[in-house]
């Protein structure tokens, strides 16, 4: 046996020396061991008992299956094309991507823990002086195994996999994202379709009475000013169509280009008008605590911390000795065909090293990972609040819209009744034509705002899904989802 430097090599020893070696080491640097922990504290929320927008409705706290709510609107079509861009939308595939990623990588590191082997041939020739040079073969096969023995390499794993649930986390969180995005596009496509509906009925009426004006001028019932008042309202509402008709296209473009198809590949099978889907007004409220442990988000924080601090403790190891145990068996002969016969050379090797001077380079990748811990801490902080003012903002955003809907449709009741009496009386003559005009605007405003009111009721009821966590589904190893059949509401 000799020395040399810090590393100790054994000749062929009894194997028994390697174990006492490793307790030795593992004695000697107990005291300087640390782990890190991720306990919660210093990325800790105050998280409210109850929403305070629902303190007169039903809350329960197993959380309500939100996995494929868009099924609770009841529009086939809707859900068609939300299930198709689960499949087929680029940030999906890219979030897939990244998946893979992340366990490739967990795998790299997985296997440093286990022992490596290789084998190798060489062929040589020599010469020594004038004579003629001497061929030499070898064979061999080597192998070689560090010993975790302070779990750095064991938290260089858990960081893996905690890397891999977090891109799991995200691959879920774009569905959830996507999902309600799919959604949103729809519902304002058929929002954008009964807003044209409305302005081209509107429309058909405002010609026929600005065509009843022009004939009562001719017969002297009707001043000039009365037709050209009606001609300009009926021109007011006709470029109003033009431009629901680019919406309408660009909508449909959006969700084209959503579901992972070109601009133009949905204009024919959107283009028939269908009824604004509407969300059933039975929503069970989860807990707050329930709606962070199933946001996809939140959860992704989360992990992406508990990686960072498995990162600096496996960095804070790094200055504590290695052990390494190597082996090898060769033959070595003058010609190939004396291989089958040489003697078999063994080797056994023990290597215990430990850094002497690094000019305080670890100590700053410490403080780095240290930084990062907290960065990562912060951005979980941020990620639970953000949440949680998400769940409260849809919440009052669709009460408020509930409420509005409701006036709104008085006013659109109002509206038509004075429309009609407001004919009725200047076919009598008791009111001018301003009056009329001023009228049928009132009511095409009223019916386009109870129009847009409904719309964003629907839309509200989407944001509200999606905050709440809902729109992801178990994921295959190649995230991809599960089970793909329709689920019941």
């Amino acid at each position: 046996m000799y020395q040399n430097s810090s590393t100790i090599f054994l000749r062929p020893l009894p194997r028994f020396w390697v174990m006492p070696i490793a307790v030795a080491c593992s004695v000697f640097i107990a005291g300087c061991t640390h782990t890190s922990r991720f306990d919660g504290q210093s990325a800790a929320v105050a998280v409210p008992t109850q929403w305070s927008s629902t303190a007169a409705q039903p809350q329960q706290r197993t959380p309500e299956d939100l996995s494929r709510w868009w099924q609770r609107f009841g529009d086939a079509q809707m859900t068609a094309l939300i299930e198709q861009s689960l499949q087929a939308n680029p940030s999906v595939q890219s979030a897939q991507a990244s998946l893979r990623q992340a366990r490739a990588q967990l795998d790299v590191q997985a296997a440093s823990r286990i022992p490596s082997a290789s084998a190798g041939f060489d062929r040589g020739r020599s010469w020594e002086g004038g004579d003629n040079g001497a061929n030499s073969y070898a064979a061999r096969v080597s192998a070689s195994w560090e010993a975790d023995l302070w779990g750095r390499q064991a938290n260089a794993v858990q960081a893996g996999e905690a890397n891999v649930q977090a891109a799991v986390a995200v691959l879920e969180g774009a569905h959830v994202s996507l999902a309600a995005e799919v959604a949103l596009n729809y519902i304002q496509l058929r929002s954008l379709q009964n807003r044209l509906r409305i302005a081209q009925d509107n429309l058909g009426i405002q010609r026929e009475n600005q065509q009843i004006t022009e004939w009562r001028v001719q017969a002297g019932l009707a001043t000039s000013l009365d037709a050209e008042q009606a001609r300009s309202l009926t021109a007011q509402t006709a470029a109003q169509i033009p431009a629901l008709e680019s919406s309408l296209a660009q909508t449909r473009h959006a969700l084209a280009i959503l579901t992972g198809q070109p601009p133009s590949a949905l204009d024919a099978e959107l283009l028939a008008a269908q009824p604004l889907p509407v969300a059933p007004d039975s929503l069970a409220m989860t807990l707050p605590a329930d709606t962070l442990r199933q946001r996809p988000d939140v959860r992704a924080q989360e992990q992406k911390v508990i990686a960072a601090v498995a990162n600096l403790s496996s960095q804070e190891r790094a200055n504590f000795p290695t052990l390494r145990l190597s082996g090898s068996l060769g033959l070595n002969a003058l010609t190939l065909g004396a291989l089958s016969g040489a003697t078999v050379a063994q080797n056994i090797a023990a290597g215990l090293a430990a850094p002497l001077f690094d000019a305080g380079a670890n100590r700053a990748q410490i403080r780095v990972q240290q930084a990062l811990v907290e960065q990562a801490r912060i951005s979980y902080r941020s990620t639970v609040l953000t949440a949680l003012q998400e769940v409260e903002d849809a919440l009052v955003q669709l009460q408020g819209d509930k409420d509005r809907l409701v006036q709104l449709k008085i006013a659109e009741e109002a509206a038509r009744y004075a429309q009609l009496l407001a004919n009725q009386r200047y076919s009598s003559g008791l009111v001018d034509f301003q009056t009329v005009l001023d009228t049928q605007r009132t009511l095409l405003s009223s019916q386009d705002s109870v129009a847009t009111a409904q719309a964003s009721i629907s839309t509200d009821y989407v944001r509200l899904y999606k905050a709440l966590g809902g729109g992801w589904q178990p994921l295959n190893a190649e995230g991809q989802v599960i089970d793909t059949a329709a689920a019941q509401p």
